[in-house]
């Protein structure tokens, strides 16, 4: 099996999900059919295959890898594949009353099971439930400060009923203070469904700053240093540049979209907006080396430099560091892992070709 098993269930778990086609597991691996050669969606309806025939997969492109095809009925590769029903009515809950304490007592009366939630919130927003509910309160607070509230207000809007209580989650979750928080600058994020798994876009009033894979190493601490340097207060929200890049993943996904238009935001050194900038330069269903990117910028020397550089991208696909080689032709590293890059070339370079068909 090719698992990431510090992030998914057991296989017995995961034989049980497959077989109820359980959609709390939407997103968290995919089922791959030996006898067919087609892999699936957990709630795929089809009729299910023998346990011993099946091996599961954590990412879309690992089955693509394995020499699987996607299913026709639950199409696995769709980026529409969003969130189960039973979380989307949660959210939708939850936007309606968005002061509402919800207790696992709550959530079953609701019918749904906590631990579920829990696992599905972790793995895509990167926390749980109720901690993703605390820091979206506290983000109506930052709304709040930075529009003229008063901190006592706003502490008490959020649901705090000691001052000292409320600054000192707001300080962890943001990194500043309250009374410092009307002079910074909101990051808000949001989760994205690919089908390469889950990604998280970041994006302020100038444009989208962050794009990356959830499961991404160094994801901690970009967010890290956005706070830290740059002085973003970061919190769950949404903005026309979030909902843009969601449209244009979407179609980028589909062999539709070969240049992103979202306006971009992108803090960083002057030798990395350069190279980040050469990046945005190389066509669609193409490559670069290293080496060319650093001759373009009169620094022939300065591959090693590139290569740092590229790999602080915060812009996955947007700033198209996958399309980066090794002067020897091979995938080199990339932040996503090696099976993605591998998946994004390909389906650019099929998105190209049947371009050129249509055009003859």
């Amino acid at each position: 099996m090719n698992l990431q098993d510090t992030l998914l269930p057991p296989h017995a778990e995961m034989v049980r999900a497959m077989l109820e086609r359980d959609t709390a597991y939407e997103g968290v691996f995919f089922t791959a059919v030996k006898t067919t050669g087609i892999f699936c969606r957990p709630s795929c309806t089809a009729r299910k295959p023998k346990p011993e025939n099946v091996e599961f997969f954590a990412h879309a492109d690992e089955c693509l890898s394995a020499g699987y095809r996607a299913c026709l009925r639950c199409k696995p590769l769709d980026a529409a594949a969003i969130a189960p029903d039973w979380v989307q009515r949660l959210l939708k809950s939850v936007d309606a009353d968005p002061e509402r304490r919800w207790t696992d007592v709550q959530l079953l009366a609701e019918g749904i099971e906590p631990l579920k939630l829990r696992r599905w919130f972790k793995q895509h927003f990167g926390m749980t439930f109720h901690a993703w509910l605390r820091t979206r309160r506290l983000g109506m607070a930052l709304g709040g400060i930075r529009q003229g509230d008063s901190i006592d207000s706003a502490a008490f809007d959020s649901g705090y009923e000691s001052l000292s209580g409320f600054r000192d989650a707001f300080q962890k979750s943001f990194h500043i203070t309250p009374g410092r928080a009307a002079h910074s600058e909101p990051l808000l994020f949001t989760r994205l469904t690919t089908p390469l798994g889950p990604m998280i876009a970041m994006a302020e009033r100038r444009g989208l700053v962050l794009l990356e894979f959830l499961d991404r190493p160094a994801l901690t601490r970009e967010v890290e240093a956005l706070q830290n340097r740059y002085g973003y207060a970061v919190a769950p929200g949404h903005n026309a540049h979030l909902q843009q890049i969601e449209d244009e993943l979407a179609h980028y996904f589909a062999g539709k979209l070969t240049e992103f238009k979202v306006p971009l935001h992108l803090p960083g050194s002057e030798f990395s907006r350069q190279v980040w900038a050469e990046l945005a330069k190389i066509p669609y269903g193409q490559t670069s080396t290293y080496g060319t990117i650093a001759a373009r910028l009169g620094k022939p020397g300065a591959s090693r430099a590139v290569g740092l550089a590229n790999g602080h991208n915060r812009l996955s696909i947007v700033l198209p560091c996958h399309r980066v080689i090794g002067a020897d032709g091979s995938l080199t590293g990339y932040g996503g892992g090696q099976p993605r890059k591998a998946f994004l070339l390909r389906l650019e370079k099929a998105a190209v070709q049947i371009t050129h068909q249509l055009a003859f």
